[in-house]
């Protein structure tokens, strides 16, 4: 012990502290791989993820100490609360407050295609394992006070922006730093994901016989196909770390009638808010062109929530990558990103709280959102149940 230090302090103690939380966490891997399973088995779409919120909800209320809050602020979010105060500490001191955030929603068709069973299970495993270290006789934590350990579910990642409605709400108020990590194809402790702006477009034309007299109709397909086009087009001189990326969700009814109306739905996405700004208006223009060539009227729909690009946190990466080499994990180099990744409303966070959004390796090469990635998402790999028992040390 070094000159100064309280017992257990010191990189000895942060060592027991790792491994009584991942001993607490091996001996939970059947209720956890339990949860993680159900959630999978019956995937819901955001805001409709009522058996996946009860199922969290059972798994808290069944641990001594946890206060739960079921339908916390939305109907199908929850928080759940263990607080732990240290005797050695100042009586006043202010605690420290953790948030380790769970997400449990599915995709349209494919189900868990992006793994959101498995950050739920990793989100529990992590609480669990903290409050072992914390609870247990033996070495203190090195940081003296109290801490409060916070699980938040957020719905809605896929589609509609559930942690955005939450910030809104002010559950992210009494917060001090959040955690949660993604399933991914490789170990990293950040990823770019970018700003996104979501578009429907809707065209309003004019009905009519599309054999004997079209010259009265006025063609909403058209106008969508030409904006489509637009798009396409605008390629050439949109940046590299620009995404557009769309579908024609309404393109008429029969073929023998002039289509009055068509749908389109784009997703705009831009490494900061500041470019989303650009790029949203170049595809508005091209949306208005189609309209104005074709004679259509022509309305546009931003979705309820833009989402904001993560915002990178050096000194939280550092601690994650450090403890993870030192339990197996092959981090990929900042060299060998692959470009950009998606779009997460855990931005929206990192902008009201420092937090940390990193990516781990399932064991599969599949990609997300594809039907080959939901099947990796519900196989309970070795590597799984490793990669539970690592994060618990890497929370800390």
């Amino acid at each position: 012990m070094r000159p100064g230090e309280m017992p257990g302090e010191g990189p000895a103690g942060l060592e027991a502290l790792k491994r009584r939380a991942g001993e607490a966490i091996e001996a939970s891997s059947g209720p956890l791989g339990a949860l993680s399973r159900e959630i999978w088995s019956r995937p819901e779409l955001a805001y409709q993820e009522r058996q996946a919120h009860a199922a969290l909800a059972r798994f808290f209320a069944a641990r001594p100490a946890w206060a739960l809050q079921p339908r916390y602020k939305l109907e199908t979010a929850f928080r759940a609360d263990w607080a732990w105060a240290w005797g050695g500490g100042p009586a006043d001191a202010p605690p420290l407050r953790l948030g380790l955030l769970c997400e449990y929603d599915a995709l349209p068709a494919l189900g868990h295609a992006c793994g959101h069973n498995l950050i739920a299970e990793v989100g529990a495993a992590a609480a669990l394992g903290l409050q072992a270290a914390l609870q247990s006789p033996g070495p203190t934590p090195p940081r003296g006070g109290p801490v409060q350990i916070t699980v938040l579910g957020t719905p809605a990642e896929e589609d509609g922006g559930g942690k955005i409605d939450l910030i809104k709400a002010g559950a992210f108020d009494d917060l001090d730093v959040v955690f949660m990590a993604h399933p991914s194809q490789e170990d990293a402790a950040y990823l770019p994901d970018v700003a996104e702006h979501d578009v429907t477009v809707k065209y309003y034309g004019k009905a009519s016989h599309a054999a004997a007299y079209p010259w009265e109709g006025v063609n909403a397909l058209d106008a969508a196909v030409l904006a489509y086009n637009n798009l396409s087009l605008l390629r050439q001189q949109m940046k590299p770390t620009w995404r557009v990326h769309g579908i024609i969700k309404n393109g008429g009814i029969k073929p023998n009638i002039i289509p009055s109306y068509a749908e389109l739905e784009f997703y705009l996405r831009a490494p900061s808010l500041r470019e989303l700004s650009v790029l949203t208006e170049k595809a508005e223009n091209c949306f208005k062109a189609a309209a104005l060539a074709t004679g259509c009227e022509v309305e546009l729909q931003g979705g309820a929530n833009d989402y904001y690009n993560v915002l990178p946190n050096k000194s939280l990466e550092k601690a994650y990558i450090d403890n993870g080499k030192k339990l197996g994990m092959e981090f990929v180099s900042n060299d060998n990103l692959n470009g950009l990744s998606g779009s997460t409303d855990f931005g929206n966070v990192t902008f009201v709280v420092p937090g940390i959004h990193p990516y781990f390796y399932i064991g599969s090469d599949a990609l997300n959102h594809t039907e080959q990635y939901t099947a990796a998402a519900g196989d309970r790999l070795q590597s799984q149940q490793r990669l539970l028992i690592d994060f618990s040390g890497m929370w800390i």
